[in-house]
């Protein structure tokens, strides 16, 4: 199993185990034995979130935690704004993913530098990933960190990872229910960016259903409309990066 969530064993965090487990006790095998072990995995990726985030502040870095489900396209969505504000900003990447760098390696030619995380059978990354992960990237002073989360609309949403900002995407081939269906994740995001509008004429999807249904869950939450595809609504989108990145 997972040592973080549970939800399969994580391939990061499989060498950081010290295995010399003593196996002599005294209660009996009838007693039952509770032990807190979500919380005190929650409470230890906290506190290191909080000093990756405590470095984040001292050196001007504003980090975006981008999550999803798989396939809405973030890497594509990463892939436009990386090459439309190429000198407009000092931009980072991590990636994450179970398995393969294919993704960091699209993100690797606009010449942004890159660092892939695999997790192995984990679903989403967490605060000691991240905080190695930007040890080797090592960004400057004033610069954005994109983060791009696993593809899971459910755990990643339990993980602060010491960023600033929380954003979620969902794509018009998606429901409009998502909101509604995966509320943690939408409840503790900033931004909703709705892509694949380019299919919007193609599929049964009402834009101010899935609005609704957000605000339902999140009265304070944000949307933007865009195609990364086409480029539409991306000018907004950048706007509201550029005016939080500072």
């Amino acid at each position: 199993m997972c040592d973080i969530c549970g939800c399969g064993e994580s391939n990061e965090h499989s060498h950081d185990h010290n295995h010399n487990h003593h196996h002599d006790h005294d209660h009996s095998h009838d007693e039952k034995v509770t032990i807190p072990l979500g919380r005190d995995i929650l409470e230890i990726n906290n506190r290191l979130a909080e000093r990756t985030r405590g470095y984040f502040e001292a050196r001007d870095i504003y980090a975006l935690n981008i999550m999803s489900s798989p396939g809405s396209g973030k890497t594509t969505f990463l892939e436009r704004t990386l090459t439309d504000l190429k000198g407009k900003k000092s931009f980072y990447v991590i990636e994450g993913d179970q398995q393969t760098s294919r993704d960091a390696d699209r993100i690797s030619t606009t010449g942004v530098p890159v660092i892939q995380v695999n997790t192995g059978n984990a679903c989403h990354l967490d605060a000691g990933m991240v905080n190695r992960a930007v040890k080797g990237l090592n960004p400057d002073n004033g610069s954005v960190l994109l983060i791009e989360n696993v593809g899971n609309l459910i755990c990643p949403s339990m993980f602060d990872l010491g960023e600033m900002s929380r954003i979620v995407m969902m794509s018009v081939t998606e429901g409009e229910d998502k909101p509604l269906k995966y509320p943690g994740m939408f409840r503790t995001s900033n931004l909703c960016i709705i892509n694949k509008t380019d299919l919007l004429p193609y599929v049964n999807f009402k834009v101010e259903t899935a609005v609704e249904n957000g605000l339902k869950v999140n009265g304070r939450l944000k949307f933007i409309e865009v195609s990364a595809l086409t480029g539409a609504g991306m000018e907004e989108w950048y706007k509201w990066l550029l005016a939080n990145a500072g």
